[in-house]
């Protein structure tokens, strides 16, 4: 068996945070170059607004797709191959995403993108979580996300100096230039000490022939609801809420993008030393959760305020958010070698995808809520199947997990 490193500051988890740091970039730069990108493309603000969400949502399921795929062709090749592959293929779609031309196109061209974006969290988180011991992993992983999210900082500064196409150009560049790092990472021993034996690797039917096992898989899932209900409905909508709640003064969602990421690099961080104190995945999560509750109470709190009022609760939402490292980490620690990239590359992606479905939600209780309590109802709703789902989730901070699952 391979031996672990002693330090989290190692050339695995550096490269898995440069990587998840291109990673959110990309991600994010529709949410923060929406509006004038939109703009340019000739659509008026409700179109802005519809067309938006509906972009948003086709790349959610691009990540939904792609983290299927990526996710077993972790457990069946290796984690280092989903990284080189992925970081290949979203580089070209941002490229791409330069010179799209109407809405459609738009779409398309994210959805490509989004499905090459899936590959990278999970299967970095993966590594990360086999290379450290159980003691550092949680700190690891952490650092991974905590530095990997201020990709969302910098896609809005570079949004602030250059037009929104070559804002796109910047992000594959950066993804081809993550491939270069990538070259002096080993690859998992756990991986490779089940390689070339005869059990099942990245069968996704494993997820689902056992009940207990089925539920455990379900409840990852859930546990990671509220990340993107609060950044892909309440942050990168601020500009439309805050104009339904009156607020004196233009809100740009790309500057609330930025200030949420800052506070959910810093959380992420934070959770983890907060899991290691603990000695706890779940008391950090709990904990987490209430912050983001207060997040969501003062946010449907500001009408009349001030854009700085929105800004901060953007940011107070983003750092109670910071639980998603924590959330990714329980989903790798709680299942086996042979299907564990498979379970770290689906469950955060389909929490993406799930956006869909919140988003449906939205939008349907509007016709009788109004825009702003539709959105209320339905941070109501999330964050209730969140910590029920939470309540049923195991520990699993002092778990080994060098094992298999038959």
């Amino acid at each position: 068996m391979q031996q672990k490193p002693a330090s989290v500051f190692n050339i695995a988890v550096i490269v898995a945070a440069l990587g998840y740091f291109v990673d959110i970039y990309d991600l994010l730069l529709f949410s923060i170059i929406r509006v004038p990108s939109l703009r340019s493309l000739g659509l008026n603000d409700a179109q802005i607004a519809s067309d938006g969400l509906f972009i948003i949502n086709i790349q959610m399921l691009g990540l939904l797709f792609g983290g299927i795929f990526w996710g077993i062709l972790g457990d069946k090749k290796g984690r280092l191959k989903v990284l080189f592959a992925s970081i290949i293929l979203y580089s070209l779609g941002n490229i791409a995403n330069g010179f799209v031309q109407n809405v459609n196109q738009y779409a398309l061209v994210r959805f490509i993108t989004g499905f090459g974006l899936a590959g990278e969290l999970g299967a970095g988180i993966t590594l990360v979580s086999e290379l450290l011991p159980k003691e550092k992993r949680g700190i690891g992983t952490s650092l991974v996300a905590g530095i990997g999210l201020t990709g969302a900082v910098v896609a809005f500064f570079i949004k602030e100096m250059f037009d929104w196409r070559v804002c796109y150009f910047i992000g594959g560049g950066l993804g081809f230039a993550l491939l270069l790092l990538r070259v002096g990472v080993l690859e998992s021993g756990m991986f490779k000490s089940i390689k070339e034996s005869k059990v099942a690797k990245g069968d996704i039917r494993i997820l689902f022939n056992n009940g207990k096992r089925f539920r455990k898989y379900l409840y990852a899932i859930l546990i990671g609801l509220p990340t993107w209900y609060v950044i892909g409905i309440l942050v990168s909508f601020s500009k439309e809420f805050s104009e339904h709640m009156g607020i004196d003064g233009k809100i740009d969602p790309g500057k609330a993008i930025m200030f949420a990421y800052a506070a959910i690099s810093i959380g992420d961080i934070v959770v983890g030393l907060i899991s290691q104190w603990f000695q706890s995945r779940k008391k950090a999560l709990f904990l987490f959760y209430g912050l983001t509750a207060i997040g969501i109470i003062w946010y449907f709190n500001l009408e009349g305020s001030t854009p700085n009022s929105m800004y901060a609760a953007c940011a107070l939402l983003g750092f109670g958010t910071g639980f998603w490292a924590i959330f990714v980490t329980m989903a790798a620690e709680q299942f086996g070698t042979n299907i564990r990239a498979t379970v770290a590359t689906t469950v955060p992606n389909v929490v993406r995808g799930a956006l869909n479905l919140v988003s449906l939600l939205f939008v349907g209780l509007q016709a009788s809520l109004g825009y702003v309590k539709s959105g209320l109802v339905t941070g109501i709703v999330v964050m209730v199947i969140a910590i029920v789902a939470a309540l049923f989730t195991e520990e699993t901070f002092h778990k080994d997990l060098n094992y298999i699952e038959e």
